[in-house]
């Protein structure tokens, strides 16, 4: 996603290469250097003095953010198999990421876990970290590797926490000689939870798990922070297709809402193939937003067909049915509409003005009535999206990660 701040839009390619583009223009202020190929997700943090990106798939570096220097860079990753696949966060003066067991390197090596990392702002020093992985990776660290924030948590300054959504554990489903998770048995925790750690020195505060002894790669990646009246929910969501609502001071769950396509997601073991909606690339797989007390999610509906004693790393087949895009009540969990659209919703949802808006994996940009979801404009990004979309007063920055060549894309409003 890229990050707009004081006129400017900041954001990172898959080259590692960081670049500041004038937002009224288009012109590039400056562009850092490279520094190696990342699988992504990835992203930039802004504060006064530095941009804060990934370096390859190992660290975190800072740069200057008048001219692009590079200031420092931190590794975060302890093997040659665990990557960093987060757009960092910068809270008062900490940085925080996540290492994840897939990288360039290796994808679920046994032994990998993901942990999550508050680095010192000015320095890059590690503050705390926070591992997702309960214990001895469930009793087999020979077999299994898991846990991981993939994507940016919420932060929540007033009362000193981050709420991190925590990804999947592996093998999954099995292996041959340990079919349908056997070889870690129990809950699994944190994977599939949603986290709530102490800001100051990322202790556990409370953590809610949606999906215990995963099968089918249901990351609860997302958490945001809904405004309901005079009080706060904090809203978990993920490729489970399911929506949390939780109390932010004690985790306690509010209410819960599934959306998109669900079949047999509910079985505790496979016996032979079986297709799982939803798929490994489906449920909320992307960022919902939140405004005046509605959450909007997009929505995928991507089946996979999964069997007990095979892993299945790679993902579903995109492209299978039309997604959707919905709305839910923050206080209650009701479901206000749901919208399709034609294709895999990989933009995730901004807010706009009285607009959402996603875009799909081939360029098509949506656009819907907040309160009804009626379908009110598409365009043509002119190229693929899988990236989140920055939304700003009445205008909108894309990026358009699978064009040719890749491009940032300023859309605007014409004047009421």
């Amino acid at each position: 996603m890229p990050l707009v701040v004081d006129g400017t839009v900041y954001v990172q390619g898959g080259s590692g290469q960081v670049v500041a583009v004038d937002a009224l223009t288009g012109g590039i202020d400056w562009a850092s250097e490279p520094t190696g190929f990342n699988i992504g997700p990835f992203g930039v943090a802004v504060d006064e003095e530095r941009v804060y990106a990934l370096d390859g798939s190992e660290g975190v570096l800072a740069l200057d953010r008048r001219d692009g220097a590079e200031l420092w860079s931190t590794d975060v990753t302890t093997t040659p198999t665990l990557g960093i696949d987060i757009q960092p966060v910068v809270v008062d003066d900490l940085v925080l990421v996540s290492s994840v067991p897939v990288s360039v390197g290796g994808i679920y090596t046994p032994g990998d876990r993901g942990v999550i990392h508050a680095l010192d702002a000015t320095s890059g020093e590690v503050r705390w970290r926070f591992d997702t992985v309960e214990g001895d990776l469930w009793g087999n660290p020979d077999v299994n590797a898991g846990g991981v924030a993939w994507y940016p948590p919420a932060a929540d300054e007033k009362r000193g926490l981050a709420y991190f959504g925590v990804g999947n554990p592996a093998p999954f489903p099995g292996t041959p000689e340990w079919p349908n998770g056997t070889s870690r048995p129990g809950p699994n925790l944190y994977t599939n939870a949603l986290v709530a750690l102490d800001l100051a020195t990322g202790e556990l505060r409370w953590s809610h798990q949606v999906t215990p002894h995963d099968l089918f790669d249901r990351d609860q990646a997302h958490a945001l922070i809904a405004e309901v009246g005079d009080r706060q929910v904090v809203v978990s969501a993920g490729k489970s297709g399911v929506l949390v609502g939780l109390d932010p001071d004690d985790g306690t769950p509010l209410w819960e809402r599934e959306v998109g396509e669900h079949r047999n997601d509910d079985l505790e073991a496979l016996d032979g193939p079986t297709e799982v909606a939803p798929g490994t690339f489906g449920g909320v797989l992307t960022p919902p937003s939140t405004a005046d007390g509605v959450v909007f999610a997009a929505v995928v509906n991507a089946p996979s067909t999964l069997e007990p004693d095979e892993p299945a790393y790679i993902g579903a087949e995109l492209g299978q049915a039309d997604g959707e895009v919905v709305a839910v009540d923050a206080a209650d969990g009701l479901l206000l509409w749901s919208s399709p659209v034609p294709g895999d919703p990989l933009g995730g949802t901004a807010v706009v003005g009285d607009l959402v808006v996603t875009a799909l994996l081939d360029g098509t940009l949506v656009a819907l009535h907040r309160d009804d979801g009626d379908v009110v404009w598409t365009g043509d990004a002119g190229g693929g999206v899988n990236g989140w979309l920055a939304a700003l007063d009445d205008r909108l920055v894309v990026p358009v990660g699978n064009g040719d060549p890749p491009s940032l894309l300023a859309l605007g409003l014409p004047p009421a």
